[in-house]
């Protein structure tokens, strides 16, 4: 299963606090059993709305792209290093 987007996850907590909030105001219940039940049965859709959200099938757009480098700059490539890794110093 690959990872929900941002979309998936603002659907899904959207519908889980809306859910909650109008069956508490809607049932009036005032038990733990019954808020529990109705907190559970927000979780299980906003879960239900964020899996089944279509996921996106288009790639990212960028709209600035990479500057080349100056036609007057020089480009610099790294060279190895001589002797890298190896003890130089001298001693007795």
């Amino acid at each position: 299963m690959q990872r929900p987007n941002a979309a998936q996850l603002t659907y899904g907590s959207a519908t889980v606090v809306l859910t909650t909030v109008a069956l508490l105001l809607l049932s009036g219940t005032t038990t733990t059993l019954g808020i529990t039940v109705i907190c559970l049965a927000g979780l299980l859709l906003g879960l239900l709305v964020a899996v089944t959200m279509p996921p996106r099938t288009t790639g990212v757009k960028t709209t600035a792209p990479t500057p080349a480098p100056a036609a007057h700059e020089e480009v610099r490539v790294p060279t190895a290093r001589v002797g890298a890794g190896v003890d130089t110093r001298t001693g007795s």
